[in-house]
């Protein structure tokens, strides 16, 4: 019996630590592949398919000096166009939207309970 109680316990405290422990990153299913930040806006296209709804939100400017081979600093400037994708994955999933920088996955997040059917590849 005692061997029992402390099978349970165990068992109840590896459940509790893996709950409070932080996940390391977000991934965005699609289908049988997975997206991440970092991915480019070419494979979310191929692994997700064409998004709900895409709209250009900002452009944003880095100003970026490099001293090159003589002695001169160069400055230049560098504009990355940051959109944001749409996927409505149904009424049994959520909305999510990937922000992407620059034609790079920077960002995925949830915007509430999708409807209707789902319009996400693979779901």
């Amino acid at each position: 019996m005692q061997v029992l109680i402390y099978g349970v316990l165990s068992l109840l405290f590896s459940f509790v630590f893996l709950l409070s422990s932080p996940l390391v990153g977000h991934a965005f299913r699609c289908g049988s592949g997975l997206v991440s930040v970092g991915d480019s806006k070419g494979k979310v296209l191929i692994e997700c398919g064409k998004p709900t709804f895409k709209e250009k939100v900002a452009e944003r400017e880095s100003r970026s000096t490099s001293a090159g081979k003589s002695a001169k600093k160069k400055s230049g400037k560098t504009t990355k166009t940051v959109e944001q994708w749409t996927y409505n994955c149904g009424k049994n999933d959520f909305i999510y939207v990937l922000t992407f920088e620059g034609g790079k996955l920077v960002r995925e997040e949830t915007d509430g309970r999708g409807r209707g059917e789902s319009e996400c590849q693979g779901r």
